[in-house]
């Protein structure tokens, strides 16, 4: 009985997907600045749940994006550097090339609009249905200057205009699975 029970509880440790902590940065033109806050993911039966504890962003709807690569880094863009274009483009990995929202057959990395408070704060819990936690691991959230009409018009990936914050997902340490866990 004693294995069992431990041979049990191994499994649900090994199985159990733990929170992961996404530190957010200012980023501009010259790159990475001053830390904001964080925001959790957690894996979830609806999708994956992101909780932010963010201070010192432009109050109103902001854009919210998972973005390909995992660098908040400024890059050359059209010819001039650009606040963190080294994370690449919105994630797609269905290749739709189109802006679709966290509910459409867009982006998969379309978040739902991320709101901030008159004080700069944000706090909301938000859900992203169509993701894993696995699709977040070393690719970039992102904050956008403008807010978002899940839309490629009259602007292109709905209007979001400049990246303002940045975050990189951390890929988890392995567990080990071999570990010994003693029943209560």
């Amino acid at each position: 009985m004693k294995k069992t029970i431990g041979a049990l509880l191994v499994t649900c440790a090994a199985s159990a997907t733990a929170d992961v902590i996404v530190p957010m940065h200012l980023v501009n033109e010259n790159g990475v600045g001053e830390k904001i806050g964080q925001i959790i993911l957690s894996e979830t039966s609806s999708g994956v749940q992101l909780t932010p504890d963010l201070t010192n962003l432009p109050s109103g709807e902001r854009g919210f994006h998972l973005h390909e690569n995992g660098n908040c880094e400024a890059a050359e863009k059209d010819g001039k550097m650009t606040a963190a274009a080294a994370a690449g483009n919105h994630y797609d990995p269905g290749h739709s090339k189109k802006h679709g929202g966290p509910w459409g057959d867009g982006h998969a990395g379309d978040m739902p609009t991320l709101n901030v408070s008159i004080n700069g704060t944000a706090t909301q819990t938000l859900v992203a249905k169509r993701l894993e936690l696995k699709d977040f691991y070393e690719k970039a959230l992102v904050i956008h200057a403008g807010g978002d009409n899940y839309s490629d018009y009259p602007e292109p990936l709905g209007g979001g205009g400049a990246r303002v914050a940045c975050g990189v997902v951390p890929k988890p340490e392995p567990q080990n699975e071999d570990a010994e866990i003693t029943p209560p």
